[in-house]
């Protein structure tokens, strides 16, 4: 074999060793920087949709770009990206620096059970309400009215690992509530949110509704024997956006962020309430124009523009950055709980690629761990909820986290799929034209009932 192949055959074998030795250091080196390298990134495969997200990297107000791969092998891959680390805008109220703690290990409450890590046991008794019981439930979360089939994803509760908690009671959370005045502030899932806790607390008093904007988004109840009021305050970014598109995600134009104003409509009223949840993330993953400063500085997704290609993570960590410092300096100190990133379970496609959720069992603990992208703001929220915690210069006690996040992760049989539409099948189970999918938003009665035991735990135990 050694006379057929000879790497170096115009070398004598003295020579030779002297090359062999300096070829394996030069592969060691080589090894050895690949692999340095690649520990300060995040490898992800991420879906179409956001691909483009991670390509062009801007440049930050201190003139530092985020840190990226610049191994050419890796970035001319079309499905494996290097995602650079969390972007550090330059911020006088903030502190530099990592936080590490893992989301729900500071956050356990007095008996130090942490109701965010447990599983779905069966629960026989069924839902508290149905959607002939409940008035509040909209056409595309009135799943069994619009024709589904199955009913095993109503008969499920979450169990904790370390604890018992029980189902939502609405007579206590009202006679706790008295005079007290909430918000819900955010996008379509904390309207999906509010249906939930509707149906819960009307079991006990049917509310009044008070006021709503021009397209119901916004929307407020009263409790008149409780004198107790409920707000929603449709906010999908948090921050200023100039918004284009229908109900259906049909956009006549791009988006417009305005990443370093927050929007007004929840801001200015921010005072007046006494408890507060918001929420945001998935609409940054949409086609959006960025603006700081009054100018446009770059781009999310937008072929055809001159414009800096731009990642989402820098959106989502300046809006959520501005967010905490707007909660920790206001004199006004409602309890504020910040609900998390909630995963959608599309499969075989996206919202407008003809994905589905076609599942009817949730799945066990472990079996499934979320999309790359499901990580990837997962972990910006994590490092930024506690950098907020964490800075002296801010006034967070009242901060709470609301961590749904794996509890629906792991229900990929809560969505409403094509049943967010009226009878979405024909005579020969053949789905009509123009039916669309829905894996992000959830059927009610369903699981965001749950969410509503966990926060009505909280507040008692933190009482």
């Amino acid at each position: 074999m050694g006379s057929e192949y000879q790497a170096f055959p115009a070398l004598n074998r003295k020579n030779s060793h002297v090359w062999i030795r300096l070829l394996v250091i030069v592969l060691l080196a080589g090894v050895g920087f690949r692999f340095f390298a690649s520990s300060s990134h995040l490898s992800l495969t991420l879906p179409d949709y956001v691909h483009r997200a991670f390509l062009a990297v801007p440049n930050l107000s201190d003139g530092e770009p985020f840190d990226k791969e610049s191994d050419g092998e890796e970035n001319e891959s079309t499905d494996v990206l290097v995602v650079p680390n969390i972007p550090k805008i330059d911020d006088k109220n903030f502190q530099e620096g990592s936080n590490s703690t893992a989301i729900g290990e500071e956050l356990s409450t007095k008996d130090e059970c942490d109701i965010f890590r447990g599983e779905w046991i069966s629960n026989p008794s069924g839902p508290a309400y149905t959607n002939d019981t409940c008035r509040f439930i909209e056409q595309p979360q009135d799943c069994l009215s619009n024709g589904r089939p199955d009913r095993g994803f109503m008969f499920w509760k979450w169990k904790p690992y370390q604890c018992e908690i029980s189902a939502f009671n609405a007579g206590r959370f009202l006679e706790v509530m008295r005079n007290k005045r909430w918000a819900l502030v955010g996008d379509s899932i904390l309207r999906n949110h509010v249906q939930s806790l509707l149906c819960l607390l009307a079991k006990t008093e049917d509310p009044d509704e008070v006021y709503h904007d021009e397209t119901f988004k916004s929307r407020r109840w009263h409790f008149k024997n409780y004198n107790f009021t409920l707000s929603l305050i449709w906010t999908p970014f948090l921050i200023q956006a100039d918004i284009f598109e229908n109900d259906d995600g049909v956009s006549t134009a791009d988006l417009e962020l305005h990443l370093d104003i927050l929007d007004k409509n929840w801001t200015e009223l921010y005072r007046s309430f006494d408890y507060v949840i918001i929420s945001t993330g998935q609409w940054f993953l949409k086609t959006s124009i960025y603006w700081e400063n009054g100018e446009q500085i770059g781009c999310h997704y937008c072929e055809g523009r001159n414009l800096t290609e731009m990642e989402i993570g820098y959106a989502f960590t300046k809006t959520l950055r501005n967010v905490f410092e707007f909660v920790g300096t206001e004199d006004h100190k409602p309890v504020v709980f910040y609900r998390t990133w909630t995963p959608d379970h599309f499969e075989f496609g996206e919202w407008w690629s003809g994905g589905t959720c076609n599942r009817t069992s949730p799945y066990k603990t472990g079996e499934y761990k979320g999309k790359d992208i499901d990580k990837y703001m997962r972990r910006i929220e994590q490092d930024e909820f506690y950098r907020a915690i964490n800075n002296n210069k801010l006034n967070l006690s009242h901060l709470k986290l609301l961590d749904t996040f794996d509890m629906s992760l792991l229900r990929p049989d809560g969505h409403a799929g094509p049943f967010r539409t009226f009878q979405p099948f024909d005579e020969n189970g053949k789905k009509k034209p123009n039916v669309i999918n829905d894996c992000l938003h959830w059927c009610l009665p369903g699981i965001i009932d749950a969410w509503n035991d966990l926060l009505m735990y909280m507040l008692i135990n933190d009482a």
